[in-house]
């Protein structure tokens, strides 16, 4: 689904023609809350049918979902995250911390992590551990063409 899109190159405009829709996000909470029906997913999302549909197909033909029967008769499908779904689910974490401290006045759902604190997303540095922070962070635009002010 790799497709040119017009402005800056750039990976956030790619992931957001993917997945940026809410109804889109909305669904891969649910599957991945375990609620892999498509009744299920509607009803917990609020995603008008044709709407949902439309963009179980699209995280389908994405890779984000897979779709599997469960029942032949009627067929009955489920779905499933895949891994680049699975890996949505920290995108999500962190959306939803944001929206926590920003949008509600109180978190609707917290997650407990095994060590048994709840959890409190944070982006590390893989390299020396520092939590990051905007300020302390540098672009460097690798797209030919364009620099931090735009096309060169």
């Amino acid at each position: 689904m790799r497709e040119e899109l017009p402005g800056r190159p750039c990976s956030v405009a790619a992931a957001l023609n993917l997945v940026g829709e809410k109804w889109s996000l909305l669904a891969v909470r649910e599957i991945g809350f375990g609620n892999r029906r498509f009744d299920q997913i509607a009803r917990n999302t609020g995603a008008p049918r044709d709407r949902l549909t439309a963009r179980l197909r699209t995280l389908e033909s994405a890779g984000v979902i897979e779709r599997r029967q469960y029942s032949q008769r009627p067929p009955r499908y489920e779905y499933q995250l895949t891994e680049a779904g699975r890996e949505l689910r920290t995108v999500l974490q962190a959306l939803r911390a944001w929206g926590d401290k920003w949008a509600v006045s109180s978190p609707a759902t917290v997650f407990t992590h095994s060590c048994g604190h709840d959890v409190d997303p944070a982006m590390i540095c893989r390299h020396c551990g520092a939590e990051l922070a905007a300020e302390d962070l540098t672009p460097h635009v690798l797209a030919p063409g364009w620099s931090r002010e735009g096309p060169s």
